[in-house]
């Protein structure tokens, strides 16, 4: 990991075309897969969550989890990135905070701050940091289905951004998850 700024990883899940979302932002297909997983099994979230110090996603990945009723990240840090002065309200105000910082600004900020690992979430965000070559760590678990058209998780890029597989997991319901690091050769 580069010095100056903290561990970045994405922990997503994408259809087997790629697809984060429906065009319109719609989880259905997620939530029907995830009524397939058995309880008390979470594909390794949990753990993830409890090494993350600050999660920031992007105003639509926001605005959708405010849509779910439960706010799913009590008592960790939210910064929605934002060209608005101010986002609508969470649950748990104390711990979300809007920013319009540049991605290298923001982490910049957040490593000065203490941070070590940064968890993004939301389509454009995570590529919009990985254009910029800030991505440390994809978690990719794939869904058996095809959408055939929605939200894409990668975008254009300039360049190749090499990665090595770290792990590959597949589970008895279905789901294949690979964990890939940036690559430093």
């Amino acid at each position: 990991m580069p010095t100056g700024k903290p561990h970045v990883s994405v922990f997503i899940a994408t259809s087997l075309d790629g697809f984060i979302a429906r065009p319109d932002g719609g989880l259905d297909w997620l939530e029907r897969a995830n009524a397939d997983v058995p309880p008390g099994e979470d594909c390794g979230y949990q753990a993830f969550m409890a090494s993350v110090d600050v999660l920031v996603m992007g105003r639509l990945t926001y605005e959708k989890v405010l849509s779910f009723g439960e706010w799913p990240y009590a008592g960790k840090r939210v910064i929605v990135l934002s060209s608005r002065k101010q986002v609508r309200p969470a649950p748990y105000p104390e711990v979300v905070e809007s920013s319009n910082e540049s991605p290298r600004q923001l982490l910049a900020r957040l490593h000065a701050e203490g941070c070590r690992h940064v968890y993004l979430d939301g389509g454009l965000t995570i590529q919009g940091f990985l254009r910029e070559g800030l991505v440390d760590e994809l978690t990719i678990t794939s869904i058996p289905i095809l959408l055939g058209s929605g939200r894409p998780l990668f975008g254009p890029l300039s360049t190749d951004i090499p990665f090595r597989l770290q792990a590959s997991r597949s589970f008895a319901f279905g789901f294949v998850q690979n964990t890939y690091r940036r690559s430093t050769s």
